[in-house]
């Protein structure tokens, strides 16, 4: 009994400091610009104010940049499912020379830094023309090795008896991935979307080197320009970042019955 509450105890505090700071940005968007930087900080705001949100929708163009961000994400995280699953299922269910050794060089670029190949990156959308356009901040998101990963586990989990009996009824490899493995696997795929859509959202150093021109800016790009060279607004900044949160928020929110079904299913199984 000690012990559990012991574990609730830690937990609880785990929790607190989890959402300290979300509650501290809430707090700062709600807050006057003099009363940001008053000591002893003030949690809870004396005088609340929603006049930052109006603000920082007229500093710049918030709803441009929030339709590219949407725009990107969006496309990132479809095109993501559909290649990760397709080569995942390639690696799972489908007999080829070196197969395996394949995998395992696959999963051995994971190790590369992403600061490694960004400069080479940056070179192949120069010479593709793709600067400052959404090309840039869409194709190289489409491939991903975790995401292999992670679907080919799920893959693994399910019964090859479903497959040999879909053979048996005259089907082929693309009709049992996309009528068999696929829809079996939704827990798993709403997964690895949370985590797509998540990275591609907040995504800032990739659009901040291939975007020069602001009509294809993200929203992390257009807060950056809230930020001064001498001073910074941070009740907009922080109401920004309050907009900025609430699509991921709705996304989790939407696929979160599928996610622990999702991690359970896509275990390490050999």
């Amino acid at each position: 009994m000690f012990k559990k509450g012991l574990l609730y105890i830690v937990l609880i505090l785990g929790a607190i400091a989890m959402l300290l700071p979300f509650l501290w940005m809430i707090s700062t968007s709600l807050k006057n610009q003099g009363a940001t930087m008053v000591f002893p900080p003030q949690f809870f705001p004396d005088h609340a104010t929603f006049q930052n949100y109006k603000d920082v929708t007229g500093a710049f163009p918030m709803l441009h940049f929030l339709g590219n961000s949407l725009l990107v994400a969006i496309l990132t995280t479809f095109g993501q499912l559909l290649l990760s699953s397709m080569a995942a299922y390639a690696f799972a269910r489908m007999q080829f020379w070196g197969r395996d050794k394949l995998f395992l060089f696959y999963l051995a670029t994971m190790m590369v830094p992403a600061q490694v190949t960004m400069i080479p990156q940056f070179i192949l959308m120069k010479n593709f023309g793709w600067l400052d356009t959404y090309q840039a901040l869409i194709v190289p998101g489409l491939f991903g090795v975790f995401g292999t990963f992670l679907l080919r586990q799920a893959f693994l989990s399910i019964p090859k008896e479903l497959e040999e009996a879909a053979f048996m009824d005259g089907a082929n490899h693309f009709s049992i991935f996309w009528r068999v493995i696929m829809p079996l696997s939704k827990p798993t795929l709403a997964t690895l979307g949370i985590f797509s859509f998540m990275q591609s959202w907040n995504n800032y150093l990739w659009p901040l080197i291939v975007i020069n021109d602001k009509s294809f800016a993200t929203l992390p790009l257009g807060l950056s320009l809230l930020q001064g060279r001498w001073e910074t607004n941070w009740n907009m900044m922080m109401a920004g970042v309050v907009i900025s949160v609430l699509p991921i928020l709705a996304v989790y929110l939407f696929a979160q019955k599928y996610f622990i079904q999702g991690m359970t299913m896509s275990g390490m199984k050999e």
